[in-house]
């Protein structure tokens, strides 16, 4: 099966640069996310972690 690929794409002029390309690709976003997580403030971090014990504190406010 890889053979008939293989064959198929060393007709393609210029297809060497595919796999590079998306090799940058790849790194380049998880570069990127690694940015963002790291920068992200820790204030906002625990502010989405206490949304779900916020809805049940509502909850039992609303329910009493």
């Amino acid at each position: 099966m890889l053979k008939f690929v293989k064959h198929n794409l060393e007709t393609i002029s210029g297809v060497e640069i595919y796999p590079i390309i998306s090799l940058l690709i790849f790194f380049v976003f998880f570069i990127g996310l690694y940015i963002w997580v790291f920068t992200y403030k820790k204030e906002k971090i625990d502010e989405m972690s206490n949304i779900p014990f916020a809805d049940e504190k509502t909850n039992d406010i609303l329910n009493s």
